[in-house]
């Protein structure tokens, strides 16, 4: 853009006063001043002629960088813009701003003052009419001035517990326009950065995970207690993921806001809790659009991501195998490639060399064609991967050994339960998505029939969640025909847990979208040990077919051998 855009609303102003506007950015303040009278009583005149705020950026060298018409809210510079920006620094930064009426600066100028991690914000508040100075000399309009400045938290931001809703800034008492131009600005900067630094460098010691602002919407469409425990869920994932959870923000509203999910004014409130709190992560608990995260992220001024991507960082973190390295490879460039478009202008320069010459490529479509050659590779890898799993299903089939998959949601004991019955020994831990390969065993259980002893294939899979991404899914098939190829499945439910039943539906779900029907389903409530009477008698009556255990302390395994043994027998007859 020219260097003499005028921001804001500029509807209504003559050319003379755009011109008028347009001048200020020749003006140059000195560096160890906040301004000077002189300038200070150009902006309000200019104010006052147009009638409406004028807010005026200078860096610290005294440049005019931003010429708004409006509130230092309405004008703000977006974070991702600013030339300096970070918790251990200010922007570098002033805003000298007009306001009609004899007030103190608003809430909403202050927040504005904060997101921005200005240096300092003056306020100039104007009388009705012009009037003359003590001792004579030139008319002016200002009344009197404010000096609003950030202040350090001097809070804990790593104890959850202690995160304090203190104003994050201060206010000077009325000023004359001569006290503020006497302010000692360097001195005042120098200090404050001292401070911000020290308290930086402390977090910085404490805790090198990223400290994480959630934010939750609540549709019409939705009930309390199923957006409560998406919240809670969303948590524990942003934990496991290595995470450290601040704060959590609700909002209500009829259906999401098409370019910010939560609309202006929440992203406002963001904004200013994830500078209060500390926070350098903002995340949602639902899915959002390229363009939404570029919105968030521009306003707000640190990185936004989504519950899909949350969940695939976890993935990331736990494949062990080449196989599960390669399903979550896929599924993280099948999510990227709709995102690359709006990525600065890093993506929309023009390649050069061989090839790329004449009309040109820009980098943009190198990058998506370099992504959609690799997602091509991997997919073929992947059908390599199930053909491989398939010709160990012929062989365990051709053996006529039966086989039973494990299923259920994350987190409810899968892998601790295959360790019991087999004595095994996979990785289990209580965290969402511990395990995300495979895992078969032998198991003996007994013929219902002839009392026999007979062997039979159980094998753990990847865990569900509610709402699993679609990337996921279709990445994950090979490892998902585990599921949809066994002969019967054990679902294992955590009844422990406070949404158990919701549990069940989202497994239950996701069961009846697979391309092909699994076979009949045994339900074993697991983590008995760790429930009321109450819930117990509920879940008998609700699943009187079900099977009660406690995997960790080997409760009711051997009524869980029987019953599959039964189920067993069920499919062959069947």
């Amino acid at each position: 853009m020219p260097i003499e855009t005028i921001y804001g609303n500029l509807q209504g102003l003559k050319s003379s006063q755009l011109k008028q506007l347009q001048r200020l950015y020749h003006q140059r303040l000195p560096s160890d001043c906040l301004t000077t009278s002189e300038f200070a009583q150009r902006v309000a005149s200019i104010s006052k002629e147009v009638g409406q705020p004028v807010c005026v950026y200078v860096n610290r060298r005294g440049k005019i960088i931003r010429v708004g018409i409006g509130t230092p809210h309405q004008t703000q510079i977006p974070p991702l813009e600013l030339p300096r920006y970070g918790a251990s620094r200010l922007s570098g930064i002033r805003c000298i701003a007009t306001n009609l009426k004899p007030e103190v600066p608003s809430e909403a100028a202050l927040t504005a003052m904060v997101i921005q991690r200005l240096d300092a914000l003056v306020v100039l508040t104007l009388t009705g009419e012009g009037f003359k100075r003590k001792g004579g000399g030139a008319t002016g309009y200002i009344k009197q001035a404010y000096l609003a400045h950030l202040l350090p938290t001097q809070t804990d931001r790593t104890d959850t517990n202690n995160i304090q809703e203190l104003p994050f800034w201060t206010v000077s008492p009325p000023l004359s326009l001569d006290m503020l131009a006497k302010q000692d600005f360097i001195d005042l900067i120098d200090g404050l950065e001292a401070e911000f630094q020290r308290e930086f460098i402390a977090q910085e010691v404490d805790s090198d995970q990223d400290k994480v602002l959630l934010v939750g919407l609540k549709t019409d469409k939705m009930k309390e207690r199923e957006f409560e425990d998406g919240l809670a869920e969303l948590a524990r994932l942003v934990n496991t993921a290595g995470g450290l959870v601040l704060k959590t923000m609700q909002q209500k509203r009829s259906q999401p806001h098409p370019q910010t999910v939560v609309g202006e004014g929440k992203v406002q409130e963001i904004a200013l809790t994830a500078q209060t709190v500390g926070a350098n992560l903002v995340v949602f608990d639902r899915d959002l659009s390229p363009a939404q995260v570029r919105n968030l992220e521009t306003k707000v001024g640190v990185r936004v991501v989504d519950r899909t991507e949350v969940i695939l960082d976890i993935f990331a973190q736990r494949a062990q195998s080449r196989a599960g390295k390669l399903q979550v490879e896929l599924a993280q460039l099948e999510y990227t490639i709709p995102r690359l478009t709006g990525r600065g202008e890093a993506m929309s320069r023009l390649g050069g060399g061989i090839g790329t010459r004449g009309p040109g490529e820009t980098k943009l479509e190198t990058e998506r064609r370099a992504i959609n050659a690799r997602i091509s590779r991997l997919q073929k890898e992947v059908n390599q991967l199930q053909a491989h799993r398939s010709r160990l299903r012929q062989h365990r089939q051709s053996q006529e050994v039966p086989t039973i998959a494990i299923v259920g949601y994350t987190n409810a004991g899968k892998s601790t339960l295959l360790n019991t019955l087999t004595k095994s020994e996979v990785y289990a831990a209580d965290q969402l998505f511990a395990t995300l390969d495979p895992t078969s065993r032998r198991l003996i259980i007994p013929d219902t029939v002839t009392g026999k002893r007979i062997p039979i294939v159980i094998t753990d899979t990847v865990g569900f969640i509610h709402e699993l991404p679609p990337t996921l899914i279709d990445a994950f098939r090979a490892t998902l025909e585990e599921v949809t190829e066994a002969d019967a499945l054990l679902h294992v439910v955590d009844l422990s847990h406070p949404a158990w039943q919701s549990q069940i539906r989202s497994v239950m779900t996701i069961l009846a979208e697979m391309p092909e029907t699994p076979g009949p389903a045994l339900v074993a409530f697991n983590k008995i040990d760790e429930v009321d009477g109450d819930t117990l008698r509920f879940a008998h009556e609700e699943y009187p077919m079900a099977v009660f255990i406690s995997a960790a302390k080997a409760l009711g395994l051997e009524t869980l051998r029987q019953r599959l043994a039964q189920l067993i027998d069920y499919v062959i007859a069947s």
